[in-house]
C-alpha cells in the first residue's frame, strides 16, 4: 500500500505538503522500521522532517499526526530494544538523567531560560514559553500531568526582540522534553 492512500489532499486553492516528498519519506520510514534498508531512521529525524508546501498537496494536519504516531512507534521500538538488552532499570536511569538535564535548565533562579531573539527578530513570547516550562517543572516534580502530545501541540505567541526567546533553542529544548515523555509513556 502506498503512502498516497493514507493522506487526503487539499484543494488546489490551498497549500499542503508536497506529495512525492511525503510518499518518499513514509516509504523510507516503513522500510527502516522493518529493517529493509541500509539507511536507518531515528525518532529525532522523524521529528525534524520537513516538506515543501505546494498548492493541492497532502493535508498538513493528517501528515503531521502521522509523523507523531511514527515517532512514537520508533521510540517504543527503541525502548523495547534497549530494555531487552540492558533492562528496565537502565532505561529509566537513562531517562532520569535526561530529565535532570532538562530540569536543571529550567531551574535557573533568575534571568531568561533561553537566548533572546536578536534585536528586531521575531521569536516566541517569553511568557508563553515560561508558562509551558512551569508545566514541565510540575511534571518533573510529579505535581502535574503532562503528555508528549500536549508538548508537541503547544504554540507560542510571536514576539520581537527582548520580549522574545529565539526559536531555535526553545524548539531544541522541547524536542528533547518530548523524547523524555515519549520514553516514559
Amino acid at each position: 500500500m502506498s503512502s498516497s492512500s493514507l493522506f487526503g489532499t487539499v484543494s488546489v486553492l490551498k497549500t499542503g505538503y508536497e506529495k512525492d516528498e511525503v510518499d518518499e519519506f513514509f516509504d523510507h520510514a516503513r522500510q527502516a522500521y522493518e529493517g529493509r534498508t541500509a539507511q536507518p531512521l531515528t525518532a529525532a529525524e522523524i521529528q525534524q522532517a520537513t516538506f515543501d508546501l505546494v498548492r493541492g498537496g497532502y493535508d498538513t494536519h493528517e501528515v503531521d499526526a502521522a509523523l507523531d504516531r511514527l515517532e512514537s512507534a520508533f521510540v517504543a521500538r527503541q525502548r523495547a530494544e534497549f530494555v531487552g538488552a540492558h533492562g528496565q532499570d537502565a532505561w529509566m536511569g537513562a531517562l532520569a538523567e535526561r530529565a535532570r538535564t532538562l530540569y536543571g535548565r529550567l531551574g535557573r533562579p533568575d534571568g531568561d531560560k533561553f537566548a533572546p531573539a536578536d534585536r528586531g527578530q521575531q521569536g516566541y513570547d517569553k511568557d508563553d514559553v515560561d508558562a509551558l516550562c512551569d508545566r514541565l517543572v510540575g511534571y518533573f516534580d510529579r505535581q502535574e500531568p503532562l503528555t508528549s502530545a500536549q508538548l508537541r501541540s503547544a504554540t507560542f505567541a510571536a514576539a520581537r526582540g527582548e520580549d522574545a526567546y529565539a526559536e531555535g533553542p526553545v524548539d531544541a529544548f522541547f524536542a528533547r522534553a518530548v523524547e523524555v515523555l515519549l520514553g516514559v509513556e
